[in-house]
């Protein structure tokens, strides 16, 4: 029941509430974004979302407008170069994905659940679809985001998302979501320009 119905249904109460109680920090953020460097306040990027249909996924802009489109970050060279200075405080906060909140409201996402690959991130995708990871809405948040984000192998963070969709339940989702706050105010997991440190580090 939880799955097919409450899970919708808070998603919809969590997202609808944040988006009139954080209305500020929009303001404020889209504010600072038009201020810091030229370009849309926006980023729209085409993602995989539930059974791989695909949807355009919504973050604040962090990079430059010359950045390459659809290439994951760790595959950029010297990703710091693109990224602006207000860029690089929102993709540290992960303020950057608040506007994600609006892809919940059209039930495009979850609040908790994989992140969404890329349109174009086949070895994710491929892993993901061993695990039945590709079944579900994918999350702001999930399991795998709060055990490495972009530390983990690809083949490790589909594992991890697998799990999620094996223990799918209130009581995990709420588990996820006081995660991800410790994780973010901790800072962990974010690599820029790069993946899979925790196994190159020898701390998988």
């Amino acid at each position: 029941m939880y799955k097919t119905c409450f899970k919708r249904m808070i998603d919809f109460i969590l997202s609808l509430t944040g988006l009139i109680v954080l209305s500020p920090v929009f303001i404020i953020l889209c504010i600072w974004i038009k201020v810091d460097s030229q370009g849309p306040i926006f980023f729209k990027q085409k993602r995989v979302g539930k059974n791989k249909k695909y949807f355009n996924i919504l973050k604040f802009r962090t990079m430059y407008v010359d950045t390459p489109k659809d290439m994951p970050t760790h595959m950029l060279s010297n990703p710091d170069q693109y990224i602006t200075k207000v860029g690089k405080f929102l993709r540290k906060t992960s303020l950057d994905e608040l506007p994600q909140i609006i892809n919940i409201l059209k039930g495009e996402m979850a609040i908790i659940g994989p992140r969404p690959a890329l349109w174009n991130q086949d070895d994710l995708i491929a892993e993901r679809d061993k695990y039945k990871a590709n079944d579900i809405k994918p999350g702001l948040t999930g399991w795998a985001q709060i055990n490495g984000r972009d530390e983990l192998e690809i083949n490790l963070k589909a594992k991890l998302d697998g799990y999620y969709v094996e223990h799918m339940s209130f009581l995990f989702d709420v588990n996820c979501f006081f995660g991800t706050i410790a994780s973010v105010l901790k800072h962990e997991g974010v690599v820029e320009g790069g993946t899979g440190e925790l196994n190159k580090e020898g701390k998988e």
